[in-house]
């Protein structure tokens, strides 16, 4: 039975990653980006400045939601996981380093796509008692008057990042544990699963503070160690841009069906990484209290490039650079501990399991949240979100000593579908995107600190959260 189960869900993922989402993903990134006129680009400076970006100028009464940057770290917190250290070195192990390539495209295009969903879901937000909160399941409800399909994307994510994924991230912690330091999963499981429960139980500004204190930490530490490894061995950097394009475009590839691989590989794995696209970050984004919704449009853009352009890619040349990803049997987390350990010595297998824990527990509580926001949007019933939380811990308990090779073909299955529902969402609901971009590009050639009036963007309705005038005059 369990195989039956296991060959229906490899059949719906073939179809839907090989096929359906790999064409909408790019159809629609590369519509964005001419729609947008290559915001992802334009704005890059932009980007950095409103990371600076906070509610300082917000009476006290209407500090309700999180900063920017905070809303930039719930979302980094969730992109930046095992798919970072794990999932690369899975798609170079099979895709070859072509797959490299094709992560980065799909990220270059995809930001776009990331801007209009992020823009969207600060656009529709609502209020509650901890602030803002929004999301997909929101403005399919309130743009496109559709709350099924609301319905549809919250089960969806809630199963997928909530419970599905944080399994995952909590077993590659146990496993790197027991690898590096021989600490008992179960042991090491339940010490994971205590410190989850203190901080979900605490609210989205507690996993706020969270993220924001391991966030950069994390980013910093391996993007460091990273550098010393390309620096150290800056002679070989022209091989190794040599290597990934000539097997992303190379005809030995094409030959051998090599260039399918690596654009499969390259794409799925940079979409589970970076998020681009599926929905998951603009749950994050509408949380910040901003005086214009493309402010964080614009911060999650960034979230793309960090999370793809600079983590993904410090995997990606410790691993090309040693040569390790020819050798038969290495994929996975162990190809990547083998691979730092040629560069820096045996304390690297430990460096690995300790970004590991920053990597996935960051995931686990940015993840719980995509989760606790959806089920607001169904039922905001106190015992059913007690329900979830518990639902939570015990998958994270679960993870961390469980064998979960269904759960991740399942997991793939529901971030496709997810995925399938919001791009399907976006594309009828771009063109308040844009209307909101050109609003916001206007004030700023004229030199103005960008505020946002409905008003300014005709037939707009259901945005209660920036309907209120004078509180747009106390952010300006």
């Amino acid at each position: 039975m369990l195989f039956f189960v296991q060959k229906i869900i490899d059949i719906a993922n073939t179809l839907l990653w090989s096929y359906i989402l790999i064409a909408l993903l790019i159809i629609l990134g590369i519509y964005f980006t001419i729609k947008t006129n290559f915001a992802q680009f334009r704005f890059i400076k932009e980007m950095f400045r409103l990371l600076g970006d906070s509610t300082s100028s917000i009476s006290s009464n209407e500090k309700d939601g999180v900063s920017s940057f905070q809303a930039f770290c719930i979302s980094t917190a969730s992109r930046v996981g095992t798919g970072n250290l794990a999932g690369v070195a899975i798609a170079i192990s099979l895709g070859g380093p072509g797959a490299v390539f094709w992560m980065w495209l799909i990220a270059l295009i995809g930001a776009a796509s990331s801007f209009v969903e992020s823009t969207l879901a600060q656009i529709y937000k609502v209020k509650d008692k901890y602030g803002y909160r929004g999301g997909p399941a929101y403005y399919m409800e309130k743009g496109l008057n559709k709350k099924w399909m609301g319905v549809l994307f919250s089960v969806l994510i809630t199963l997928c990042f909530g419970l599905v994924f944080n399994s995952v991230q909590a077993n590659t912690i146990t496993l790197a544990f027991k690898e590096a330091f021989g600490i008992d999963r179960l042991v090491m499981g339940l010490c994971l699963t205590i410190i989850t429960g203190l901080v979900i139980f605490g609210g989205v500004k507690r996993i706020a503070r969270v993220a924001e204190l391991i966030v950069p930490i994390m980013a910093l530490a391996y993007i460091l160690v990273a550098l010393f490894v390309v620096f150290k061995n800056i002679s070989s950097l022209p091989e190794v841009f040599s290597i990934i394009i000539s097997n992303a475009f190379g005809l030995k590839e094409a030959v051998g069906g090599g260039i399918g691989s690596a654009i499969m590989m390259g794409i799925k794995r940079g979409l589970f990484s970076n998020e681009a696209g599926m929905g998951s970050a603009p749950n994050a984004a509408a949380t910040a209290e901003v005086s214009h919704p493309v402010k964080q449009g614009l911060i999650q853009t960034l979230g793309v490039f960090t999370d793809t352009l600079l983590i993904c890619s410090a995997t990606a040349f410790i691993i090309i650079l040693s040569g390790n990803y020819t050798a038969e049997g290495l994929t996975g987390i162990q190809l990547t501990q083998i691979s730092l350990s040629n560069h820096v010595g045996q304390w690297a297998e430990m460096f690995i399991a300790i970004c590991i824990l920053l990597f996935a527990f960051s995931s686990i509580i940015g993840n719980y949240y995509y989760g606790e926001t959806n089920i607001e949007f169904m039922n905001s019933n106190k015992a059913l979100m007690f329900l979830y939380r518990v639902a939570v811990l015990g998958m994270v308990i679960f993870g961390s000593i469980a064998k979960i090779k269904i759960v991740w073909s399942m997991a793939d299955l529901f971030m496709g579908l997810m995925a399938l529902t919001n791009l399907i969402a976006i594309s009828m609901l771009g063109k308040i995107a844009f209307k909101a971009l050109n609003d916001y590009s206007s004030q700023r050639n004229i030199g103005k600190e960008p505020v946002f009036f409905t008003s300014n963007i005709q037939g707009l309705k259901n945005t209660d959260c920036w309907n209120r005038s004078q509180k747009m005059k106390n952010i300006a």
